[in-house]
């Protein structure tokens, strides 16, 4: 894994120590940054496999790298929040943070993470049995090969992870999947906590796929079950 570089942006002298000490252990190769700018500046020069992205930095805040790295890169994003900042934690989701941890976090929650993020990137063609390479839903066409999403014949733009969760869904039509299970299949990991990334993500996607996201066709919930993908 020693080809495998990861970008720490945090301001916090302590934290940034600790935290590239403990994701170095593991074999990755660490670069860092401590305001918004650098960790810009950084991230093309770098070119990293991941992002560990603090929310509250200096010059540009966490939010503002976090649109601007997405819109250049489809690297994983995993966003450090304080508990008072929990419109951030949202607001970060929805431009296009892949998964946040809450401070104070445990370092080996946070390796945990990291390890399932770059998981998910390094395989190949994760979500697909052979044959599904292209699914069709009506007027709805997934190439999974070419990473493309068309409805009525127009392309959807999705954030990596919002097509993995339609891949997954997709692949399994109308089966229906609880928080957790699809944090576990799309997400790359068993986690009993906080399910939010789950929820944002459906709404995202709704917002792009469906006719009237607040009354969903495809994407459905399913009451005190989770979610499934309708034809």
């Amino acid at each position: 894994m020693a080809e495998t570089k990861i970008l720490i942006v945090e301001d916090d002298p302590n934290l940034l120590a600790a935290l590239k000490y403990s994701v170095s252990k593991e074999n990755y190769n660490v670069v860092t940054a401590v305001d918004g700018a650098e960790a810009l500046e950084v991230a093309r020069k770098e070119q990293p496999d991941l992002v560990i992205l603090d929310i509250m930095l200096p010059k540009l805040s966490g939010l503002e790298v976090c649109r601007i790295l997405r819109k250049e890169m489809t690297i994983p994003i995993l966003m450090l929040t304080a508990k008072s900042e929990e419109i951030d934690k949202v607001v970060g989701l929805e431009i296009g943070a892949d998964d946040y941890m809450t401070k104070p976090f445990s370092m080996r929650e946070l390796l945990a993470r990291v390890r399932a993020m770059l998981r998910r990137t390094q395989m190949t063609r994760p979500l697909i049995a052979p044959g599904q390479e292209v699914l069709k839903f009506n007027d709805m066409e997934i190439d999974i090969g070419r990473h493309l999403v068309l409805l009525n014949g127009s392309e959807v733009a999705l954030s990596p992870k919002e097509f993995d969760l339609l891949v997954f869904l997709a692949s399994n039509k109308g089966f229906v999947f609880s928080r957790e299970q699809l944090l576990e299949k799309v997400w790359g990991y068993d986690y009993t906590g906080d399910t939010r990334s789950v929820d944002v993500h459906v709404r995202w996607l709704r917002q792009k796929i469906e006719n009237e996201p607040a009354n969903p066709k495809r994407l459905i919930t399913v009451r005190g079950a989770g979610y499934k993908l309708e034809g």
